[in-house]
């Protein structure tokens, strides 16, 4: 299919394909395609202010039409084109989004109000011009010196929105409440028992060696990771226990494009009679369908960690080739996006439960690495840097 076969009238229908169906490869089509976008946005602000006059329903039709959170144009350009467009045009892609986005936003404000109150002003007096209808679409702003025209309207100020990491961590809540979990918390600043001691981490372990750990004093660390509140919450319940542990975490790591200091993890627990390896499987399968798409593969690799045995690494099908190979895969077609693991015996007399009787599982996975994967974002730091940019794009 290729953008230039269907109808102006239709050029909306173009959004349910993705780029490489619609046969897009190249930056001057692309800016062809959001400008026959940008002409319909026109028509259809330009119907609205000749048949939908003194109608709220058919403005909020035209609302959805455009901004709908499920199908709306700006919402199907980011799931079939975004996320699915090569590297080299995502760039593109998210600043011509952001300016339909921004353009149809702003019109619908305009109408929403100027209900029943002439908008368009005349060129070069303060009283604005006849209208036919209780809703038009502004001409550009003309300024009169020394002047001032009330029936312009006025500068709003942007709306906040959550952090992308705020909205990928309760995303990542949302699928796990959906399986029957609930969400725990616990401190940033741990006791070393805690953090390693009760997760079966010795003391010659190298991730308790200064170089790896912010140390308060000899007792007391930045948590290096949530499984900390694992502990906690064990402690003070009895299974059956499902539960997943949002929160920051922290590490000596050289801040560059994929390592940062301080980071955000969500850790799983479940605990309960006869749960098993397949239980594992399962759940994370279904996370990640839910989360990347159903399309999405995983696979499970033997891998070690001290306070599970056995121990696995989950990888998915790489996002951006469709597993058959890329750079950022390094060719294999996989990505490793996570630990897991059936709970080692061992950790069960610290919280007085019986092995004998009970099983579970744990998991951990890292925020950022996710999100970095589902929006395309190739450097760690962009989001703690504050860069309004870049933030925009997740509204």
């Amino acid at each position: 299919m290729d953008s230039a076969d269907l109808p102006p009238s239709d050029i909306t229908e173009a959004v349910q394909h993705t780029l490489e169906e619609l046969g897009i490869h190249d930056t001057p089509r692309l800016q062809e395609l959001f400008s026959q976008l940008a002409n319909q946005l026109q028509k259809d602000m330009a119907q609205l202010a000749e048949t939908g006059a003194g109608e709220p329903e058919k403005l909020e039709a035209l609302r959805v039409r455009w901004l709908g959170r499920k199908q709306g144009v700006i919402r199907s350009i980011n799931d079939n084109w975004l996320r699915s467009a090569s590297p080299e045009l995502k760039r593109e892609i998210g600043q011509l989004l952001n300016a339909l986005r921004e353009e149809a936003e702003r019109q619908i404000l305009v109408v929403k109000r100027a209900e029943g109150i002439p908008m368009t002003p005349a060129p070069v007096t303060v009283t604005p011009a006849p209208v036919t209808a209780r809703w038009s679409i502004p001409e550009p702003t003309v300024f009169v010196t020394g002047a001032l025209d009330i029936t312009l309207p006025g500068t709003r100020r942007a709306v906040g929105v959550r952090h992308i990491l705020r909205r990928v961590m309760d995303e990542i809540t949302e699928i796990f409440f959906s399986l029957g979990y609930s969400v725990e918390e616990g401190p940033d600043i741990e006791s070393v028992y805690y953090n390693f001691e009760a997760l079966n981490i010795p003391e010659d372990h190298p991730a308790r060696d200064d170089q790896d750990t912010f140390y308060i004093d000899s007792r007391t660390v930045l948590r290096t990771h949530t499984s900390s509140v694992q502990i906690r919450t064990m402690e003070k319940l009895q299974p059956p226990l499902r539960i997943i542990v949002p929160g920051k975490a922290y590490r000596r790591d050289t801040p560059d494009a994929t390592h940062s200091p301080m980071f955000h993890q969500v850790e799983g627990l479940a605990v309960d009679t006869h749960i098993t390896f397949a239980d594992l499987k399962g759940t994370l399968d279904y996370f990640l369908k839910a989360f990347f798409g159903p399309e999405v593969r995983t696979r499970f690799r033997p891998s070690f960690f001290p306070f599970t045995e056995p121990s696995a690494e989950v990888d998915i099908s790489c996002l951006f080739c469709g597993a058959r190979g890329c750079r950022i895969c390094k060719q294999s077609g996989w990505i490793e996006l996570m630990g897991c693991g059936m709970v080692d015996p061992a950790l069960y007399p610290h919280v007085h439960y019986e092995a004998s009787r009970y099983s579970g599982f744990a998991f951990g996975m890292g925020v950022e690495r996710l999100a970095m994967l589902k929006y395309g974002v190739q450097d760690i730091q962009l989001f703690f840097q504050g860069d309004v940019r870049f933030l925009r794009q997740f509204r």
